[in-house]
């Protein structure tokens, strides 16, 4: 919107880059062009101001297809002016030379012109389309046609009009026709997302499986591993076991060689010791032979002393003296007779 600066007899007016102004004085055009500024006089001026950036003209309305049913369509035009000069003498862009607002609704007559512009070539297309393609297929056709049409239509180049850029958003059925055209997609998505999930399920148990049996052959690996180990275990206390029976054995037996020859050597000093002790008693007796049987007696006697343990006092009955003396008196008898002859 142009700026305008009231004075008592002047004003000012400041346009933007994007508008496009003319200045009129007696149905002469006397200032025209973009981002201008200049003074005018408000009683004798007459002023226009025409966009000219790029505007977008949303659509929305219904049409039937080829096999009666309603859908609503939803579009957006783009367009702009490209002749302002020739665009401000077909849609009235007169502004107030006071306020610098528009006489009229100028960009209100160009949406009306190119809602109805854009709408009949959709409303054609989709009146030999049937609703399954429409729906499916329907936009970029839709688009096509509505912006070969506006790029070749003598009303909007009449007008210093260019449309920019098509774009249809939706093509829509009815709500209940919707959901029910929706309902099989929605359940094959459905299916496709049970199927997933069963397939996901069916992988989780095979990977359970798997680790399962995993772990069972695990397991059995380490039962046959055990039972190798108690079988080399045994094996190894069974060797053990006959080695030291055979260290045993053997130890015995040299300890029994060992005690035989401690025995027959030890038998053997017993046998010279008692030979030795016979022959020294044989020798003795043979010496005894020699000697009277008084002398005998008298030795005896010696060594039975010598023997005995101490006394401290003895008795002497006549039961054990008489023997002695009787025994005494045939001894000195005998050695009187064998001394009798000798005289």
């Amino acid at each position: 919107m142009a700026d305008i600066t009231r004075r008592p007899f002047l004003n000012h007016l400041r346009s933007d880059p994007t508008s496009f102004v003319l200045k009129l004085k007696d149905g002469q055009v006397t200032k025209s062009g973009a981002g201008v500024s200049f003074w005018f006089r408000p009683s004798t001026a007459a002023l226009a101001e025409v966009p000219l950036e790029d505007r977008e003209q949303v659509l929305q309305f219904t049409a039937r297809t080829s096999d009666f049913q309603v859908v609503s369509v939803q579009a957006t035009v783009t367009y702009r002016v490209v002749d302002p000069a020739v665009a401000a003498t077909r849609i009235d862009f007169g502004i107030d030379p006071r306020t610098g607002d528009w006489n009229a609704r100028p960009l209100e007559r160009l949406g009306g012109l190119l809602t109805e512009l854009a709408q009949q070539p959709a409303l054609d297309h989709l009146a030999g389309t049937s609703l399954t393609d429409a729906l499916a297929h329907g936009i970029a056709p839709v688009r096509q046609r509505v912006a070969a049409e506006l790029a070749g239509d003598q009303r909007l180049v009449e007008r210093g009009l260019a449309v920019t850029d098509v774009r249809v958003v939706a093509i829509r059925a009815e709500a209940d026709l919707e959901r029910a055209l929706q309902t099989p997609t929605r359940e094959a998505v459905q299916q496709q997302a049970d199927r997933a999930t069963f397939e996901r399920r069916a992988v989780a148990v095979e990977k359970e499986r798997a680790i399962a049996e995993n772990e069972l052959t695990n397991q059995i690996e380490l039962a046959r591993r055990e039972e190798e180990l108690v079988t080399q275990r045994g094996q190894n206390e069974r060797r053990r076991a006959t080695e030291q029976a055979e260290a045993d054995r053997i130890t015995a037996a040299a300890r029994a060689e060992r005690e035989g020859l401690l025995a027959r050597a030890e038998a053997d000093r017993a046998r010279t010791v008692g030979e030795a002790k016979a022959a020294a008693e044989s020798a003795a007796f043979a010496s005894y032979a020699e000697i009277d049987q008084g002398r005998i007696l008298a030795i005896a006697a010696r060594e039975l002393a010598a023997n005995l343990p101490p006394l401290t006092h003895l008795s002497l009955t006549p039961d054990l003296l008489a023997p002695l003396l009787e025994k005494l008196g045939d001894t000195g008898a005998a050695a009187d007779q064998e001394a009798g002859p000798t005289r």
